[in-house]
């Protein structure tokens, strides 16, 4: 199920990509991350409440609290600084460039995480930046 899950989430950042891109047009790049933010704020909070999770709430340790703001604090920045660039550059140059978050992400899994860094996680590592190169030169 995770693979679909996963899938999904890759379809959808694709649409978000090309809908963003045509939505942000006169739209300063801050005021267009607020106005996606305030969505998937309450898309999220919806879920929450349809699920009946609210409950779990209280049941959140503090570490947990730190990470998760630490966590959203890092979206804000990411979101920020995804909408300026794409404002001012070409969705096909802006998206590779982010999509290196995949070969930033199996850097700091191995680093902090101690999860497994294999030979092909290093062959993937190296395709990936060296095709992300290749399509924004």
């Amino acid at each position: 199920m995770w693979f679909w899950l996963a899938l999904g989430s890759a379809v959808f950042a694709a649409l978000t990509s090309i809908l963003a891109k045509i939505g942000i047009k006169g739209v300063e790049s801050n005021l267009a991350t607020a106005i996606r933010t305030m969505v998937v704020v309450f898309m999220a909070w919806g879920m929450v409440f349809i699920t009946h999770q609210q409950g779990g709430i209280r049941s959140i340790s503090q570490k947990s609290w730190i990470f998760l703001i630490m966590s959203g604090l890092a979206t804000g920045a990411s979101w920020l600084c995804y909408y300026k660039a794409l404002q001012m550059g070409d969705a096909s140059k802006v998206v590779p460039i982010d999509k290196l978050s995949v070969v930033i992400t199996l850097v700091l899994a191995f680093v902090f995480l101690h999860e497994e860094f294999t030979l092909k996680s290093a062959l993937g590592c190296i395709l990936i930046g060296a095709g992300t190169l290749l399509m924004v030169l």
